[in-house]
């Protein structure tokens, strides 16, 4: 078969990333998610998945699921302003919306879906978004079509709160959106949100929060970041939040106030040009959440496993970056390094995965070690060995 000159101008980029060391390859794993990962026959310890509470193979969530799939079959068959919202969507609307404390929740099938509806619909021409420069590509997405809608995009330093109110004082815009994420995905850390959340009350500014990593994780209940800083359910903030990391199914919701729910509901295009999730997976979220809601000691344990791995590669000639969340990113700088670091504890039985420009800044390629609660203390032992030995 010949290619075309447009293929060999995808062939030609392709061979680019390949010589800088930033080729993305998929594993498959021959196995249900969980703290063993069967892949090419061979069991690893895993230490790759966002499935921070151990939830993604619980089997109580599958019967769930099973039962779901059951009772109201296998999809939806609509978007949920058709015909797709199904009586399981609205149940885990509104346990969702008494759980994180707002009047009202909308259920998306991704975070990505949830955050390019929540940006775009509220900032437009003539208003202004303020994004603080490490946010997630999906955050980063849908600030860009915030401008494309006419919307002024500013970012600020990673969590300056001073760099920020510098720019809300200079903004004359109608509205002003500030957008971040509660817990950083590829650097572990917090944003400072009751210095934000008081800046969002001074300038009068929506406060658009994206906590995947936060929910249930932290706060009180596994709640989120702003039960983990008492911050009320302002109505001035959208929370978002997946339901495919610590959840251990998939999709995500908005969580706010009345008036700005129901405005997403008609104006936020990715809500409302999507089909819905399948109704069963509501119906395994349903169970989730009950599991998160009583899961105080798998949040104990996943928190004791954390400190266990810090104390454990203290010293390391490598930097582990201040996280105090499940996310614990090992600095490496060099890609190759970085790639290699991680083959060699894949050949121990060790998969921690490398993150490598544009996903990081360049020289600063890592190991992403994500914590789990369902690891033990000898499993933790066994990565601290190796790392040890390698690094």
């Amino acid at each position: 078969m010949t290619t075309s000159p447009l293929e060999d101008r995808l062939t030609a980029e392709l061979a680019d990333i390949e010589t800088a060391g930033l080729t993305r390859r998929r594993r498959v794993l021959e196995s249900p998610c969980g703290r063993i990962a069967t892949v090419d026959g061979k069991n690893l310890l895993n230490f790759a998945a966002n499935d921070y509470l151990g939830l993604a193979g619980n089997p109580g969530i599958a019967r769930a699921l099973a039962d779901g799939a059951m009772q109201w079959g296998a999809g939806s068959g609509a978007s949920h302003l058709v015909s797709g919202h199904l009586a399981p969507h609205e149940a885990l609307e509104k346990e969702i919306a008494a759980f994180s404390g707002f009047p009202r929740a909308l259920t998306f099938s991704t975070g990505y879906l949830a955050n390019l509806a929540v940006t775009p619909t509220l900032a437009g021409r003539g208003d202004a978004v303020f994004a603080d420069k490490l946010n997630h590509a999906s955050l980063i997405d849908a600030m860009q079509q915030a401008k494309a809608n006419g919307a002024d995009v500013q970012r600020y330093a990673h969590n300056d709160v001073a760099a920020l109110e510098k720019l809300l004082a200079a903004s004359t815009a109608a509205h002003k959106v500030i957008v971040t994420d509660a817990v950083f995905s590829m650097d572990g850390d917090l944003a400072p949100l009751p210095l934000i959340f008081a800046l969002a009350e001074r300038y009068d500014a929506w406060l658009v929060i994206d906590d995947a990593h936060g929910f249930g994780v932290l706060g009180a209940h596994g709640q989120g970041s702003l039960a983990h800083f008492n911050l009320p359910a302002s109505p001035r903030i959208l929370l978002m939040g997946t339901l495919g990391k610590a959840a251990g199914v998939g999709g995500a919701f908005v969580a706010g106030s009345e008036t700005a729910i129901e405005y997403l509901l008609q104006k936020g295009r990715s809500y409302i040009f999507t089909t819905a999730q399948p109704p069963a997976i509501a119906c395994a979220l349903s169970k989730s959440l009950q599991l998160i809601k009583n899961g105080d000691a798998l949040r104990a344990n996943l928190m004791t496993r954390i400190g266990q791995l810090r104390d454990g590669l203290a010293g390391l000639p490598l930097t582990l970056l201040p996280s105090l969340t499940a996310i614990q990113p090992l600095i490496v700088g060099d890609n190759d390094a970085a790639v290699a670091l991680a083959k060699a504890l894949w050949e121990r039985g060790l998969w921690v995965p490398a993150i490598r420009p544009p996903t990081v800044p360049k020289g600063t390629a890592r190991l992403r070690i994500s914590v789990s609660a369902a690891h033990t203390e000898a499993d933790i032992d066994q990565l601290v060995t190796a790392l040890k030995e390698l690094a």
